[in-house]
């Protein structure tokens, strides 16, 4: 049974619309989806960046629409910005290897 986007919770009208644009008409459309695809496929639709905060909707919506619980988006931000500062930490080690090595 397939639903309305905006019955999965942090989708409002404006969330819904911006999917729709790319294709995602229902819940079920969502299921599966790779989150950060479907934000690159709006960036790129739009030729703009949007928000990153879109991307951590869509993480929500989609890992709802995948079955998980509901989870208010913002907490999709925190897990970002923790991946983000783990990749630089790497990035930065990776680069003095680099300095040592000379």
């Amino acid at each position: 049974m397939s639903s309305e986007l905006t019955t999965i919770p942090n989708v409002g009208p404006a969330v819904a619309r911006k999917l729709g644009r790319i294709g995602i008409a229902r819940d079920e459309d969502l299921r599966g989806c790779d989150p950060q695809e479907l934000f690159e496929r709006l960036c790129a639709l739009d030729g703009h960046r949007h928000d990153p905060c879109l991307l951590d909707t869509f993480v929500a919506a989609v890992s709802f629409a995948d079955g998980g619980p509901a989870r208010p988006w913002w907490e999709f931000s925190r897990e970002r910005k923790a991946r983000a500062g783990e990749a630089n930490f790497r990035a930065a080690g990776d680069e003095g290897k680099a300095h040592a090595r000379g």
